[in-house]
């Protein structure tokens, strides 16, 4: 039996001559094109010896299932989707969008020559560095500024350019991990510093700092908490105090902010933290931040402070291996210039225009979104919920968020969910009470036909 139905199974060459596959090498390749035949034929034969198929697939039914290779080998591994789900800074989904605004600049820089490493004015090399100098120091009130890959490197160039060999003293409730295993002791390891970890799990005090201070410490380190948060008998160091007792024995003071930002986010429902230029106006000598977190702009480790010591880091080794293109660099120009005016950073910037929006802008888009989908066959409702920051920021902080509820008489919220995660540009969504959930915090105005389009799809 296995025999004859192999036999049945048409030629390469035959499937080849076919007006819809000879469409198909035309849009895709012919390369692309032959090997998505010969999966399929192969496909088929296994199933046959396998007894799994009975019955050689038509030609017709060949034609689809070859085209349905050919379309999905096509795309990028890495794609576009839409952010449904409430979570701002969504780590998986890429956290921080770019605003449309800096377009134009990166495209000059991305398909031109650039001046990346050329002085203009002298007709000389020059630095790739000197491009954010200005406008970070403008906006943070820094002596120097240095931005490498990501905050991760940041901290790693700090510490071992500055306190190499040396003990960094840091304290127990501050020795985070953050995803991918990213963990502070084992950074501080890395640097070639010793890690001297004082206090409690919830309670620091300065005394404890003062207490490990030797003729073997180098720096007092504070990091942020960005991934949790303790609460309840609780206590910790401020940074005027730490900047103080470093300055008094010499050290070096350094605070690893994580998410670094520029606005204050406490007028839009979230805890108060300190902005980079507040840290800064405290006394601690280097701080370091991310640029694609609450900054809102790409990947980056952006390292502030007293010019004496990032001149330093400069000249480390280690500072080639961790820099940054010229895409980011002219991504996070433009980004940072938008800071200027705060108005302007808030409408542009995708992140801080997330967190600002109000309540009755939320019910607006969710208005908007319930009338674009009213003849479709789902039932619509709009409820109040909870958005997060994410990104390791705001930990256990929520913002008020609006969101549209979809129920479908014939499918499940969670079949719902898996089709949607199948369609060309896929919808990230929650599930709550068995409804499939849309959070108007994070989907945007110009995706509301994507969404349509796929629930239509998915819906069939």
């Amino acid at each position: 039996m296995s025999k004859q139905l192999l036999s049945q199974i048409p030629a390469i060459n035959k499937i080849l001559l076919l007006d819809e596959v000879k469409a198909l090498i035309n849009e895709y390749t012919e390369v692309a094109v032959k090997s998505a035949i010969k999966e399929y034929i192969d496909r088929i034969k296994q199933e046959i010896l396998n007894e799994e198929l009975f019955e050689v697939p038509s030609l017709e039914k060949i034609v689809v299932e070859v085209a349905q290779i050919v379309k999905k080998e096509d795309r990028n591994s890495l794609r576009r989707v839409i952010n449904a789900t409430g979570t701002i800074l969504h780590t998986n989904l890429g956290r921080s969008l770019l605003s449309q605004k800096i377009k134009e600049n990166i495209e000059s820089v991305a398909f031109n020559y650039s001046n990346l490493e050329f002085d203009i004015d002298n007709k000389k090399r020059g630095s790739r560095y000197v491009h954010l100098i200005d406008i970070i120091k403008k906006l943070t009130g820094a002596e120097d500024v240095l931005v490498v890959n990501n905050n991760a490197a940041a901290v790693l160039l700090t510490l071992n350019t500055l306190v190499k060999d040396k003990e960094i003293v840091v304290s127990r409730g501050e020795l985070v991990e953050i995803g991918g295993a990213f963990r502070i002791p084992e950074i501080i390891k890395l640097s070639g510093g010793t890690p001297i970890e004082v206090g409690t799990t919830n309670k620091t005090h300065l005394k404890d700092y003062e207490n490990a201070i030797n003729d073997n410490t180098g720096a007092l380190l504070k990091v942020h908490t960005s991934n949790y948060k303790i609460l309840g008998f609780t206590k910790e160091v401020s940074n005027e105090e730490i900047s103080y007792l470093a300055r008094e024995n010499e050290l070096v003071s350094i605070n690893d902010l994580g998410s670094g930002q520029f606005v204050d986010f406490s007028k839009y429902g979230l805890p108060y933290e300190p902005t980079v230029k507040e840290v800064l106006d405290s006394g601690i000598d280097i701080v370091t931040f991310s640029g694609d977190k609450l900054l809102g702009g790409p990947q980056a480790g952006i390292i502030v402070g007293k010019k004496e010591y990032i001149e330093k880091m400069k000249k480390n080794q280690l500072t080639r291996t961790l820099r940054v293109d010229k895409m980011t660099l002219a991504a996070l120009e433009a980004t940072l210039k938008l800071y200027l005016d705060e108005k302007e950073a808030l409408e542009h910037i995708p992140t801080l225009h997330m967190i600002s929006l109000s309540k009755e802008r939320l019910f607006g888009k969710a208005d908007i979104l319930k009338t674009r989908l009213s003849d479709l066959d789902f039932k619509i409702t709009i409820a109040e919920d909870k958005a997060e920051v994410g990104g390791g920021s705001y930990p256990a902080s929520y913002l008020e968020s609006v969101v549209v509820k979809l129920e479908h008489p014939r499918l499940s919220a969670t079949e719902l969910e898996r089709r949607l995660l199948e369609v060309e540009i896929p919808i990230i969504t929650r599930i709550k009470d068995n409804e499939l959930i849309l959070d108007m915090r994070t989907l945007r105005t110009r995706e509301f036909d994507l969404v349509k389009q796929a629930l239509i799809e998915a819906a069939k």
